[in-house]
């Protein structure tokens, strides 16, 4: 079994929390005063810097103490996070990344400088508009009869004996609270056992610590928030009877792990007493750690998932694809055997195998949640660039997708969400002259349609500008001029390599590379695109995708000795293409289906089959955006499960086809790209036309 580096893990977790406090202060953003969302930032910084203390990240730990002490301000509620604290902390943020995954890449004085800025923003605020609430914090001070000099609490720590082993360094935190001001620490060691039953993956030291500092008791709470259910923590002023470590009750678990001589045993009848708790306060029993709900929350997570590295997922499947494949074939061994033991034994392996690849399959998927969290920072920093404000709107995020789908449908979403906000949004002056909010709006959603996915992006902008279009794709020699074309087929210029509407080029658009990789990648992933638009109200581009890339249900088709691999998710309904459906069609390749007409390709012209059509051909009715053409075969086999094999680079200029499988007889058969082939199929036809008229 491979060993996992710890700072790997480090790394691994450090991305996590850094995640969680992006979006923790894009929402404190629109939710300046929500205490919740201060306490959950501050927490991420607290784990970020604490975990990197102990894993060697030094100038990740020192960073984010700055980080956290220009931030405790606002969590101590004497200023509010506004719009430019904000954006100064997710800087904060992608400058701790740096020092996690590249730190050599990146110069201290830049960490300084964010700080400063921080630093600044803090302090002027805290002076300028918060005179008042300055003071406020001195109402958490010891009671009034605690004398100047005696002001600060008295604390006792006894911790549960497995607490080393968890990763968690007493002594780090010891560190933290002298980080609040003066302490006295003193060890108890009456615990300790005797050197040979000394267990030194335990804890038995407890502490008393005499801080001296005005600190609100929040703040000595919140050095052990992490470990508050690992541990027992008494806290009482200063002027009051101080705890003392070796009275202060032991956690069960150690009393249970200590094995002490008799002589230094602690009486049974000795009763701890605790700490007489402050005025106005619950005693340190009754009152439960500020994020103890929380902690609990996150410990129950942790119980019911498991990290698993990607790499392992993708070898499952791959094994699970590979049983598939074998699977096919004892099926078909079965199918020519009269023997009803190896029928019985086939269909069964069959449902076996059908349900453990729904099973792997299941555990590939991944919310769309995951993705869509992505672009919230792409969106805040567009619109703070482009001086245009925007409201972003998530639907579906339950949605899920295989991880693989996921990851190569980020870059496409990224130039899409780009161009509405830079092309599709207007200016302010534009919007208040239309009648329209000051703010815009991005819509990004996720819904299933059958067996696929439909990723949509909706802005309410101006809309797609029809004429400008068609005039840049005269200028670029596209089309003719005055060429009869639908407002759909001139939209589709829009994903032409190079083609652009934007006057001037900038660091966000104009080179007309974005739609261009949009159409492609997508395409890659045997989906289609769907672009509509309202002139004044704004545009929709809607992604239609399949669940995965991996294992798919397909239609398997013979053409002259050739056979082929249709995506059952595209495949509408199934004709047999009659004697006079075949005279009428001669020269026009349409096929009327319930009064409609229906291009169709024969798809022994397409891949030049040798021999002659077999007598009654069948035509696939399928849909490929908002076309549906006919695809004219020999026979119709039947249904596959195909494991999809990526084709090799030789053939990487091979369009029609988007992979191939492996069959139960061991022949391979090529999956076919039906965008593709559609596209190469019109092409072709209007050469022929064009040689005919010539």
């Amino acid at each position: 079994m491979m060993d996992l580096d710890p700072t790997e893990i480090f790394r691994q977790e450090a991305a996590e929390l850094l995640e969680t406090l992006e979006t923790v202060l894009l929402d404190l953003g629109q939710r300046p005063g929500d205490g919740d969302l201060v306490d959950a930032a501050f927490r991420a910084l607290h784990t970020i810097k604490g975990s990197g203390a102990m894993f060697g990240f030094d100038r990740v730990a020192a960073f984010t103490h700055d980080f956290e002490t220009a931030f405790d301000l606002i969590r101590k509620g004497r200023i509010v996070a506004d719009h430019e604290i904000v954006t100064v902390s997710l800087s904060a943020k992608d400058y701790i990344r740096t020092l996690i995954e590249d730190p050599d890449s990146t110069d201290a004085i830049i960490g300084e400088a964010i700080v400063a800025e921080l630093h600044r923003l803090v302090s002027g605020l805290g002076s300028g508009g918060a005179g008042a609430e300055a003071h406020e914090p001195e109402a958490a001070a010891p009671p009034a009869e605690a004398s100047p000099e005696e002001a600060g609490w008295a604390i006792g720590i006894a911790f549960n004996p497995d607490i080393l082993r968890n990763g968690t360094n007493p002594l780090g935190l010891l560190d933290e609270l002298r980080d609040l001001g003066p302490c006295e620490v003193v060890a108890d060691l009456g615990a300790v056992p005797e050197l040979a039953a000394l267990d030194p993956e335990h804890c038995f030291i407890r502490w008393t610590v005499r801080l001296h500092a005005p600190c609100p008791r929040e703040a000595v709470e919140d050095v052990f928030m992490f470990v508050s259910d690992e541990m027992t923590l008494t806290i009482a002023p200063l002027g009051e009877a101080a705890p003392d470590a070796a009275e202060a009750p032991m956690p069960a678990a150690q009393a249970a792990a200590i094995s002490a001589p008799p002589a230094r045993k602690t009486p049974a009848a000795k009763t701890p007493v605790p700490a007489k708790p402050a005025a106005g306060e619950a005693p340190a029993a009754e009152r439960p750690a500020p994020d103890k709900a929380e902690h609990n929350r996150r410990s129950d997570d942790k119980g019911s998932t498991v990290r698993v590295q990607a790499e392992r997922l993708d070898e499952l499947m791959d094994r699970v694809g590979e049983l598939v494949i074998a699977q096919a074939r004892l099926s078909q061994l079965a199918h020519v055997s009269n023997d009803l033991a190896i029928k019985a034994i086939a269909e069964e392996v069959e449902r076996l195998a059908s349900g453990l690849r729904d099973t792997t399959m299941g555990v590939r998927m991944v919310p769309m949640g995951t993705l869509f969290a992505r672009f919230r920072r792409l969106v805040h920093d567009l619109s703070r660039d482009l001086s245009k404000p925007v409201e972003f709107v998530t639907v579906g995020e339950d949605t899920e997708m295989d991880k693989t789908m996921i990851e190569r449908l980020a870059d496409p979403l990224v130039h899409l969400i780009r161009n509405a906000i830079d092309h599709g949004i207007e200016n302010a002056e534009a919007r208040a002259a239309a009648g329209k909010p000051a703010t815009g709006r991005i819509e990004l959603s996720a819904r299933y349609v059958g067996a696929q996915v439909l990723v949509s992006v909706q802005d309410d902008g101006g809309g797609l500008d029809t004429a400008r279009i068609r005039a840049k794709a005269e200028e670029n020699g596209l089309i003719q001029p005055g060429a009869a074309l639908s407002e759909h087929e001139i939209h589709q210029f829009l994903f032409h390599p190079g083609f652009s509407t934007a006057r001037t080029i900038s660091a966000l658009s104009g080179r007309g590379v974005g739609m261009d990789v949009v159409k492609r990648t997508i395409e890659a992933m045997r989906g289609s695109i769907d672009l509509t638009t309202v002139p004044g109200l704004g545009s929709s581009v809607t992604l239609r995708l399949p669940l995965t890339l991996a294992i798919i249900d397909g239609l398997l088709i013979r053409v002259g000795e050739g056979r082929y691999i249709i995506p059952l998710s595209a495949v509408e309904e199934c004709l047999e293409l009659t004697p006079a459906d075949e005279n009428r069609s001669r020269g026009r390749s349409f096929l009327s289906v319930r009064g409609e007409l229906v291009p169709f390709l024969r798809l022994r012209d397409q891949f030049d089959a040798a021999g002659q059509p077999d007598p009654h051909q069948k035509v696939i009715i399928i849909s490929t955006g908002e076309m549906r053409v006919g695809l004219v075969a020999d026979q119709i086999i039947g249904s596959h499960q195909t494991v999809i094999k990526s084709l090799s680079k030789l053939h990487a200029d091979v369009t029609m086809f988007s992979g191939a499988t492996i069959l139960g007889d061991g022949s391979a058969a090529l999956i076919l790209d039906v965008a593709q082939l559609v596209g190469l199929g019109q092409g072709r036809a209007e050469t022929d036309k064009t040689m005919e008229a010539a």
